[in-house]
C-alpha cells in the first residue's frame, strides 16, 4: 500500500503522524511511505531520517494526497485540504466529527473512508488510539492550569502546591477516565488538594484505591459541582462520550459561584467542550476570560510537546496502520472489530451513530 504523511498545518500543530522508525516498519512490510518535506521537523525528525528509514520525500501536500492510498494524519483535515482528499482514499486520523459540522459534510462529499483514531474501541471499552494523547493532555492540563493561576496571566496568584503554612490550591477534575486520572495524579504530585468527580460508582471506588491521600472522589452531579465551585481554584474538564458531543457540566450561570481569577481548562474541547462558555483556542492565544473566570480551551494540547506526543502516538497507531496496510481497510475492519468501530464515514455515508445523531444524519 502507498501511505502518505502530510505536514500538519492546523494552527500551532507541531506533531507528525509517523516517526521515521514507524515508517521503517511499514517499508519492511513491503509498503511505500511518502512524507511531505519538513513534515517531522517540528517534532524533531528530519527528512534525512525518513529517507534512511526507506520513506520517500515529496515537495508538497498535494503530491502526498495524490499518490497515497492511505493518509495518516494527527489532526482532522482543514478547509484547504478538503479538495485534496479523493473518493475511496483512507484517511486515518483524529477527526472529532461531533464538534465540526462543516468537516463532517466535507468528508461526506469527499467520498473518502474516514477512520477516526478516537473511536477505535477495544472489547473492554478502552480507546487505544485516544489513550496516549489523553495521557499527555491530562498531565499538561495541570501544567497549563497552574500557569494560568499565576497573577501575570490573570489568575488568582495561587501556587498549586502551596508552601508550609499556606494551603495548596483546590483542583476539581470532572471525569475519571484517562485524562482525569492523569490530571488528578499530576495535580496531587504537585501538592494540590484534588477532587475527582465521575458518574460511575465502580470507577470512583477504583480511583479511591489508587489515588494519593490528597485526592478525594465525588459523585458527579450538578448539585455536587455547584457546591464545589466556590472553593475551587482550578477545574479540569475531562468528560468524554466516545464520538459524541461532550455535555455541558458547568453553565455560564455557574461561573458566578467561582471566585474571580479561577481557571477552567477544557480538555474536552475537541468534542465541543464540557463548559457552556468554552470555545476552541490555540497555543498562540490559549486563554480568554468570561465573567472573571479564565478559560484555557486549546484544541490540540499535546501539540505543545510534539516530540513526546509523536512518539506516544506512533506507539499506539503503528500496529493498526500495519494491519490496514497489509489487509486493506475493508478486510481489516471485517476481521478487527476495534478498527471497524473507528469507521465514521465511508464513501459518503455516516456509519458512526454518535456522529449521525449529533447532526441528524
Amino acid at each position: 500500500m502507498k501511505i502518505g504523511i502530510p505536514k500538519e498545518i492546523k494552527n500551532n500543530e507541531s506533531r507528525v503522524a509517523l516517526t521515521p522508525s514507524g515508517a521503517k516498519t511499514l517499508v519492511q512490510q513491503g509498503h511505500e511511505v511518502f512524507v511531505e518535506t519538513h513534515a517531522g521537523e517540528n517534532s524533531g525528525f528530519t527528512d534525512e531520517q525518513y529517507k534512511k528509514s526507506g520513506a520517500q520525500i515529496l515537495g508538497a501536500a498535494a503530491e502526498v494526497y495524490a499518490i497515497a492510498e492511505m493518509i495518516m494524519k494527527v489532526k482532522e483535515p482543514i478547509k484547504s485540504e478538503y479538495n485534496l482528499i479523493r473518493p475511496n482514499q483512507l484517511v486515518f486520523t483524529y477527526f472529532h466529527f461531533a464538534s465540526g459540522e462543516e468537516l463532517t459534510h466535507a468528508m461526506i462529499d469527499s467520498g473518502a473512508v474516514c477512520l477516526a483514531y478516537e473511536t477505535v474501541e477495544k472489547a473492554d471499552k478502552t480507546l487505544p488510539l485516544l489513550i496516549p494523547m489523553s495521557e499527555v493532555a491530562g498531565r499538561m492540563s495541570i501544567q497549563e492550569g497552574a500557569r494560568c493561576l499565576e497573577k501575570p496571566k490573570g489568575g488568582k496568584g495561587i501556587l498549586l502546591g502551596g508552601v508550609p503554612g499556606v494551603k495548596p490550591a483546590n483542583v476539581l477534575v470532572l471525569g475519571g477516565g484517562v485524562v482525569g486520572t492523569q490530571a488528578a495524579l499530576m495535580a496531587a504530585g504537585l501538592g494540590a488538594h484534588v477532587t475527582i468527580a465521575d458518574i460511575s460508582l465502580p470507577r470512583l471506588r477504583y480511583l479511591s484505591e489508587i489515588m494519593p491521600a490528597n485526592v478525594d472522589t465525588l459523585m458527579s452531579t450538578t448539585s455536587n459541582i455547584e457546591d464545589m465551585l466556590p472553593l475551587t481554584d482550578l477545574v479540569i474538564g475531562a468528560v468524554l462520550i466516545p464520538g459524541a458531543k461532550a455535555p455541558h457540566l458547568i453553565t455560564r450561570d455557574m461561573l458566578k459561584l467561582m471566585q474571580p481569577g479561577s481557571v477552567l481548562v477544557d480538555v474536552a474541547i475537541d468534542q465541543g467542550g464540557c463548559f457552556e462558555t468554552s470555545h476552541a483556542t490555540t497555543h498562540a492565544e490559549p486563554v480568554y476570560t468570561v465573567d472573571g473566570i479564565l478559560h484555557y480551551c486549546v484544541a490540540n494540547i499535546p501539540g505543545a510537546v510534539p516530540f513526546t506526543s509523536t512518539l506516544a502516538l506512533t506507539n499506539a497507531t503503528l500496529p493498526y496502520a500495519v494491519i490496514l496496510a497489509n489487509m486493506g481497510w475493508e478486510k481489516a475492519c471485517e476481521k478487527h472489530e476495534d478498527l471497524r468501530k473507528g469507521l465514521n464515514i465511508v464513501n459518503g455515508k455516516v456509519v458512526c451513530k454518535a456522529v449521525a445523531d449529533t447532526f441528524g444524519l
